[in-house]
């Protein structure tokens, strides 16, 4: 079965429009989101919505850091990301805050664990930008394969019993094997808001029969996603880093 790995929304609803939709040419059977629906971008009602429906019909949902913040504000966030928090709980009602709340941090099925951060601490919120976060949750977990989003950068991290984790930059649209004599920790990118300097949206293709994992990228109307942010009133940063994918 092909899976399609979703990371950081961020309330994009035109990236998340496109993602699906190049997931469903694809023939995907099944659909997990790796936290964050919502924070800096303008249509959170309509991507809780839209993830609500597609979990009522199978797909599985983990619980990011500015899902988290909108019941329980962080302190550590930037001041842009505070106030577009603050922003999107005043749009929210109550079913959709508690299904933010109630989403889980991590989910485990069989040999893989679906988190949004790092297994080593998921409540911590520790980003996994390099070999020696990639130990710390490989450590963490008996696990063959970790999923996660968190740093809006695609990453792959591979490690042995006997070699320690080495760091790939995955080239969009190549599938590539993940060995079963190495454990993995797959970084996903972002839907909503990458940070590659690619605007492109990023999502994954696993496909569960070949232990194949594919990073997508999926161009969308950027240009739209911006100007809901500035007509709601958010702050520019928001809206000019979605063109440049920064």
């Amino acid at each position: 079965m092909l899976i399609a790995l979703l990371a950081d929304i961020h309330a994009n609803r035109e990236a998340l429009t496109a993602c699906l939709e190049d997931a469903e040419r694809a023939g995907v059977g099944r659909y997990v989101f790796l936290g964050d629906l919502v924070g800096y971008g303008a249509d959170p009602v309509w991507v809780i919505d839209r993830v609500a429906a597609m979990i009522e019909d199978g797909a599985i949902a983990v619980r990011g850091n500015h899902d988290t913040a909108i019941g329980d504000p962080s302190d550590g966030m930037i001041a842009e990301a505070r106030q577009a928090i603050e922003w999107t709980a005043t749009r929210l009602d109550t079913k959709s805050k508690a299904l933010l709340a109630a989403l889980p941090l991590s989910i485990a099925e069989g040999d893989r664990l679906f988190v949004h951060a790092s297994a080593a601490a998921p409540h911590s919120w520790i980003y996994i930008t390099d070999e020696i976060r990639a130990e710390q949750s490989l450590m963490a977990t008996h696990h063959w394969l970790t999923f996660c989003g968190h740093t809006h950068l695609p990453a792959l991290f591979h490690a042995t019993a006997l070699t320690p984790p080495q760091r790939h930059r995955p080239v969009a649209g190549k599938a590539m094997p993940l060995l079963a004599q190495r454990r993995w920790v797959a970084v996903l990118g972002a839907v909503g808001q990458p940070r590659d300097q690619n605007p492109a949206a990023c999502y994954g293709l696993f496909d569960d029969v070949r232990n194949t994992l594919t990073y997508v990228r999926v161009p969308y109307d950027t240009d739209l996603a911006a100007r809901k942010i500035r007509l709601a009133g958010l702050p520019e940063i928001l809206a000019a880093r979605l063109a440049m994918g920064i």
